[in-house]
Protein backbone atom coordinates (compact mmCIF):
# COMPACT_ATOMS: atom_id res chain seq x y z
CA UNK A 1 0.00 0.00 0.00
CA UNK A 2 1.40 3.39 -1.04
CA UNK A 3 0.88 6.30 1.33
CA UNK A 4 1.03 9.92 0.31
CA UNK A 5 3.90 11.77 1.89
CA UNK A 6 3.87 15.49 2.49
CA UNK A 7 6.95 17.65 2.23
CA UNK A 8 8.57 19.07 5.35
CA UNK A 9 6.63 22.06 6.65
CA UNK A 10 9.59 24.50 6.45
CA UNK A 11 9.34 25.37 2.74
CA UNK A 12 5.55 25.63 3.05
CA UNK A 13 5.85 27.98 6.04
CA UNK A 14 8.40 30.11 4.16
CA UNK A 15 6.15 30.41 1.08
CA UNK A 16 3.01 31.30 3.03
CA UNK A 17 4.97 33.68 5.28
CA UNK A 18 6.18 35.52 2.17
CA UNK A 19 2.58 35.74 0.94
CA UNK A 20 1.57 37.12 4.36
CA UNK A 21 4.41 39.66 4.18
CA UNK A 22 3.19 40.92 0.81
CA UNK A 23 -0.45 40.93 1.86
CA UNK A 24 0.47 42.88 5.00
CA UNK A 25 2.06 45.48 2.75
CA UNK A 26 -1.09 45.61 0.62
CA UNK A 27 -3.27 46.15 3.70
CA UNK A 28 -0.95 48.95 4.79
CA UNK A 29 -0.94 50.60 1.35
CA UNK A 30 -4.64 50.24 0.65
CA UNK A 31 -6.00 51.03 4.12
CA UNK A 32 -3.47 53.45 5.64
CA UNK A 33 -2.05 55.12 2.51
CA UNK A 34 -5.07 55.29 0.20
CA UNK A 35 -8.38 54.92 2.06
CA UNK A 36 -7.63 56.54 5.44
CA UNK A 37 -4.74 58.65 4.06
CA UNK A 38 -2.99 58.61 7.42
CA UNK A 39 0.40 58.67 5.73
CA UNK A 40 2.21 58.02 2.48
CA UNK A 41 5.57 56.40 1.89
CA UNK A 42 7.71 59.50 2.52
CA UNK A 43 5.14 61.85 4.04
CA UNK A 44 7.26 62.60 7.12
CA UNK A 45 10.12 63.73 4.86
CA UNK A 46 8.02 65.42 2.16
CA UNK A 47 4.58 66.38 3.50
CA UNK A 48 1.99 65.96 0.73
CA UNK A 49 0.69 69.52 1.10
CA UNK A 50 0.98 70.51 -2.57
CA UNK A 51 0.03 68.70 -5.75
CA UNK A 52 3.71 68.15 -6.63
CA UNK A 53 4.56 66.76 -3.18
CA UNK A 54 1.46 64.57 -3.26
CA UNK A 55 2.56 63.25 -6.68
CA UNK A 56 6.06 62.44 -5.41
CA UNK A 57 4.57 60.62 -2.42
CA UNK A 58 2.19 58.74 -4.73
CA UNK A 59 5.14 57.65 -6.89
CA UNK A 60 6.90 56.16 -3.84
CA UNK A 61 3.63 54.54 -2.74
CA UNK A 62 3.58 52.90 -6.19
CA UNK A 63 7.15 51.62 -5.75
CA UNK A 64 6.12 50.27 -2.34
CA UNK A 65 3.09 48.51 -3.86
CA UNK A 66 5.28 47.01 -6.62
CA UNK A 67 7.61 45.57 -3.98
CA UNK A 68 4.77 44.06 -1.93
CA UNK A 69 3.16 42.69 -5.10
CA UNK A 70 6.48 41.08 -6.04
CA UNK A 71 6.86 39.53 -2.57
CA UNK A 72 3.31 38.13 -2.79
CA UNK A 73 3.96 36.78 -6.29
CA UNK A 74 7.20 35.07 -5.26
CA UNK A 75 5.38 33.50 -2.30
CA UNK A 76 2.65 32.18 -4.61
CA UNK A 77 5.25 30.70 -6.99
CA UNK A 78 7.06 29.03 -4.10
CA UNK A 79 3.78 27.65 -2.76
CA UNK A 80 2.85 26.34 -6.21
CA UNK A 81 6.22 24.59 -6.50
CA UNK A 82 5.60 22.94 -3.16
CA UNK A 83 2.16 21.77 -4.29
CA UNK A 84 3.67 20.20 -7.42
CA UNK A 85 6.19 18.16 -5.42
CA UNK A 86 3.91 16.57 -2.83
CA UNK A 87 0.67 17.24 -0.99
CA UNK A 88 0.81 20.38 1.11
CA UNK A 89 0.36 20.12 4.86
CA UNK A 90 -3.33 19.96 5.67
CA UNK A 91 -3.46 22.37 8.56
CA UNK A 92 -5.41 25.59 8.88
CA UNK A 93 -3.27 26.56 11.87
CA UNK A 94 -0.10 26.18 9.82
CA UNK A 95 -1.52 28.27 6.96
CA UNK A 96 -3.04 31.06 9.06
CA UNK A 97 -0.11 31.07 11.46
CA UNK A 98 2.35 31.45 8.58
CA UNK A 99 0.26 34.27 7.07
CA UNK A 100 0.23 36.04 10.45
CA UNK A 101 3.99 35.56 10.75
CA UNK A 102 4.47 37.23 7.39
CA UNK A 103 2.08 40.08 8.13
CA UNK A 104 3.67 40.62 11.55
CA UNK A 105 7.12 40.56 9.99
CA UNK A 106 6.04 43.20 7.47
CA UNK A 107 4.62 45.40 10.24
CA UNK A 108 7.74 44.93 12.38
CA UNK A 109 10.04 45.92 9.51
CA UNK A 110 7.76 48.83 8.57
CA UNK A 111 7.89 50.03 12.18
CA UNK A 112 11.61 49.64 12.69
CA UNK A 113 12.79 50.81 9.26
CA UNK A 114 10.17 53.32 8.05
CA UNK A 115 8.99 54.79 11.36
CA UNK A 116 12.19 54.72 13.42
CA UNK A 117 15.40 54.10 11.45
CA UNK A 118 14.74 56.35 8.42
CA UNK A 119 11.70 58.30 9.63
CA UNK A 120 9.99 58.05 6.21
CA UNK A 121 6.54 58.31 7.76
CA UNK A 122 4.57 57.84 10.96
CA UNK A 123 1.47 55.68 11.26
CA UNK A 124 -0.53 58.91 11.49
CA UNK A 125 0.96 62.17 10.34
CA UNK A 126 -1.80 64.63 11.25
CA UNK A 127 -2.17 63.93 14.96
CA UNK A 128 -0.69 65.58 18.02
CA UNK A 129 1.07 62.49 19.42
CA UNK A 130 2.47 60.53 16.48
CA UNK A 131 4.61 58.33 18.73
CA UNK A 132 1.56 56.73 20.39
CA UNK A 133 0.42 55.50 16.97
CA UNK A 134 3.92 54.28 16.07
CA UNK A 135 4.23 52.34 19.33
CA UNK A 136 0.73 50.89 18.91
CA UNK A 137 1.64 49.68 15.41
CA UNK A 138 4.84 48.12 16.76
CA UNK A 139 2.87 46.34 19.50
CA UNK A 140 0.42 45.07 16.86
CA UNK A 141 3.36 43.66 14.88
CA UNK A 142 4.72 41.85 17.92
CA UNK A 143 1.27 40.42 18.75
CA UNK A 144 0.86 39.22 15.15
CA UNK A 145 4.27 37.51 15.29
CA UNK A 146 3.46 35.83 18.60
CA UNK A 147 0.01 34.66 17.43
CA UNK A 148 1.45 33.37 14.14
CA UNK A 149 4.27 31.55 15.89
CA UNK A 150 1.86 29.96 18.39
CA UNK A 151 -0.43 28.75 15.59
CA UNK A 152 2.51 27.28 13.65
CA UNK A 153 3.85 25.56 16.76
CA UNK A 154 0.41 24.16 17.64
CA UNK A 155 0.14 22.74 14.14
CA UNK A 156 3.61 21.21 14.28
CA UNK A 157 2.86 19.58 17.66
CA UNK A 158 -0.39 18.18 16.30
CA UNK A 159 1.37 16.72 13.23
CA UNK A 160 4.14 15.27 15.43
CA UNK A 161 1.56 13.59 17.66
CA UNK A 162 -0.19 11.98 14.68
CA UNK A 163 3.01 10.75 13.01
Amino acid sequence: MKTEQTLPAGPYIAAVTLIGFGMGGFVDAILLHMILQWHQMISNILPPDTLLRKSVNMFWDGIFCAITWTATGIGIVLLRRQACRAPLPDSGNLFWGSLLLGWGLFNLLDSLVDHYLFGFHNVRENVENKEVWNIGFLILAILQLIAGWLLVQASRRKVALHS
